[in-house]
């Protein structure tokens, strides 16, 4: 138990606290149980040591992650015991799906130690969604996403800047934009850093290295948490890198599933379920019309990359400037908890009500100008006017 104590002792001094998640503002954290889930490289332990930090008494507090070698010879629940004993009441467990039956070890936590509140997390996002039916009276469930824009600035520049529902967006950008410009000198400027380099804040550790670690977190998800959260051969782990890297040289791509399962060497079926784990695995985005569901066996319209950054690593040469703006366009408004899906016309549909058309400033209303809700979503446009609205502002929702 010393060691765990001296070690997170350690881990909290060496974090800082003057840029946070928005989520942290979010979540309840005076609940007994809280799992915090997301995509590998989003934040997820550094949000949970800044809360520590920032918000609880060291001395009643312990974090530790799953993956120490201290418990290959130790049992949690008994580590869990000793701490309580010792005065904590605030237990933060780090990649806890590392942990043999790790959710039975967490109801005892819960159902014996009724004073100690648990913060959950872990990086394979598969294996904490399995967890949901078993612990959902327990924990409360958390998606912490990918970097918004409105955060990225935040973490360039220090600069605090609110955020934005839809509604205030698509009713009131031009004001919003006059307002957020008054302390945001260049918006386009930012916008164009975050295709690069937006998505994770491991870009605070400098440019050199971002690509490099996007293709390593890309292999430790396939390689290492797929996994663990379901039972895959080697093989199939070398269909799922094929078929990433043939979509990453494709996207925005309107998938041919036959063609495409004959470049995978695989069957249709099987590629729709590749899919389908990928998506899960948020590396990519598969855009399903509304009308037909979102069922495992309905292929889908289209087929993004998760995020700029995945894109900006994977593609070959120059990435497609279209593909880039679409997929800002999803990711952000997708991660700030609407439901985009495939319309007839137009680009996105979004919460069944709202049709966007994405392109550059000059893009034209043509395509649905026959539509009520109908909105241009313009590139390289600083201010808005009528049903035209600067992309960039879509990066404030979160």
């Amino acid at each position: 138990m010393e060691a765990l104590i001296n070690k997170f002792r350690r881990l909290i001094n060496s974090h800082q606290t003057t840029f946070t998640r928005g989520l942290s503002q979010q979540i309840n954290w005076n609940a007994r149980g809280i799992c915090i889930e997301g995509a590998r490289g989003t934040g997820k332990s550094t949000l949970m040591l800044q809360h520590i930090k920032a918000h609880l008494p060291i001395e009643k507090s312990l974090y530790v992650s799953l993956d120490d070698l201290y418990f290959r010879q130790n049992n949690l629940p008994d580590v869990a015991e000793q701490f309580y004993e010792l005065g904590g009441r605030n237990l933060f467990l780090d990649e806890v799906h590392k942990y043999d039956d790790w959710q039975t070890a967490v109801k005892n936590i819960y159902d014996f130690f009724p004073e100690m509140k648990l913060v959950l997390s872990g990086s394979s996002i598969l294996a904490l969604q399995k967890s949901r039916a078993d612990l959902s009276r327990r924990i409360l469930h958390y998606h912490l996403p990918e970097l918004s824009l409105r955060e990225f600035i935040a973490l360039r520049s220090g600069l605090e800047l609110p955020a934005y529902s839809l509604t205030d967006v698509l009713t009131m950008h031009g004001e919003i934009s006059l307002q957020l410009q008054e302390q945001l000198v260049s918006p386009l400027k930012y916008m164009k850093e975050y295709f690069s380099y937006g998505a994770y804040p491991f870009i605070l550790e400098g440019e050199a290295d971002y690509f490099m670690k996007i293709n390593q977190l890309i292999n430790v998800i396939i390689d290492y948490d797929l996994p663990e959260a379901r039972a895959l051969e080697i093989a199939t782990l070398a269909k799922l890198k094929k078929l990433l890297y043939v979509i990453s040289t494709s996207v925005p791509f309107q998938p041919n599933i036959t063609k495409l399962a004959e470049q995978v060497d695989t069957t249709r079926t099987r590629l729709l379920e590749m899919l389908h784990i990928l998506e899960q695995s948020q590396l990519i985005h598969n855009l399903r019309s509304a009308a037909h569901g979102i069922s495992l066996m309905n292929k889908p319209e289209k087929i993004f990359l998760h995020n700029n950054s995945l894109i900006a690593a994977l593609a070959e040469g120059k990435p497609e400037t279209g593909n880039m703006r679409e997929t800002f366009f999803l990711s952000q408004v997708g991660n700030s908890g609407a439901i985009v899906t495939y319309p007839k016309e137009g680009d996105f549909l979004v919460n069944g009500k709202y049709l966007f058309e994405v392109g550059g400033k000059k893009k034209s209303q043509k395509q649905i100008k026959a539509h009520d809700d109908a909105f241009v979503v313009a590139d390289d446009l600083e201010h808005g006017f009528g049903n035209k609205i600067p992309l960039w502002l879509f990066g404030f929702l979160y």
